[in-house]
């Protein structure tokens, strides 16, 4: 019998709360910390990025962990959201659907390790981009390298090194649950420690989530592909004229004639 077939009376106060209680609650914090952000801090919802401060650890860190960030992520909604009956079914066996995983799960875990370890490394030796590191990046740092250590650890413990481990019959079957409303601690109760301690980190991570500089990843620039361009005019330079009035070019033609929204005194600001 596996984790995933385990009575659910075998499941103690101290499961209820790290697999039930603990993961609701990371989830009820994911929404209500987005609404409130929303509402309260519209112009922070950036990313906050530190290119003008120092660009070239940025210019290879940033890159590497996005592509990587992107790949796991797309390997964990497919690892975790879609039941294994489901690949079987279009003809992707259990072996190859492991092999695949672990092989490209590696690369894009290490592009990803790579990019925010460098990402870090620059946090902190550039004295510039620590001095305006925020309270919540260094909550966000530590935590967001442990997660994905975490998870490097379990897949290379476990499925490398190791003789393989299923997790899509125990840790996927206790993630779907949550969103079913049919929650299964007994499923992951039995997992080994590094794939708990990733899911609680991962828990953590969301919770985190809607105050931290991750909130960029739901404001994708797609209002850009519609703007129109923006138009640049030439004007004049140098000082006003000793009549106080700056000339502006007369719409139509190329003559320069003075500006009548500017009195005497009241030219270009020094």
């Amino acid at each position: 019998m596996n984790a995933s077939q385990a009575p659910a009376s075998s499941v103690g106060g101290g499961d209820l709360l790290l697999w039930v209680a603990v993961p609701y609650v990371c989830l009820a914090v994911f929404v209500a910390g987005h609404v409130w952000r929303y509402r309260r801090d519209q112009f922070g919802w950036t990313s906050h990025t530190s290119q003008l401060l120092e660009h070239r650890g940025l210019r290879w860190g940033g890159p590497l962990f996005h592509l990587g960030a992107f790949a796991v992520i797309g390997g964990h909604v497919v690892g975790l959201a879609v039941p294994s009956s489901w690949t079987r079914a279009v003809g992707i066996g259990e072996h190859a659907y492991h092999t695949a995983a672990v092989g490209l799960g590696t690369v894009a875990g290490l592009a990803m390790v790579t990019g925010l370890g460098m990402l870090c490394a620059r946090r902190l030796l550039a004295r510039r981009v620590r001095a305006g590191t925020s309270r919540s990046d260094k909550l966000l740092f530590p935590l967001l390298t442990a997660t994905v250590l975490l998870g490097i650890a379990a897949t290379g413990v476990h499925n490398v090194a190791g003789g393989g481990y299923d997790y899509r019959s125990t840790v996927s079957v206790w993630f779907r649950g949550l969103f079913t409303l049919q929650p299964q601690p007994e499923a992951v109760a039995g997992a080994p420690l590094l794939f708990q301690l990733h899911a609680l980190s991962a828990c953590l991570l969301f919770a985190l989530w809607p105050f931290t500089r991750l909130v960029h990843v739901w404001s994708a620039p797609v209002g850009y592909l519609r703007r129109p361009y923006l138009v640049y005019r030439t004007g004049p330079y140098g000082p006003p004229p000793p009549g106080g009035m700056r000339p502006r070019r007369s719409p139509g033609s190329g003559t320069l004639v003075p500006d009548p929204g500017e009195r005497a005194g009241h030219g270009r600001p020094g």
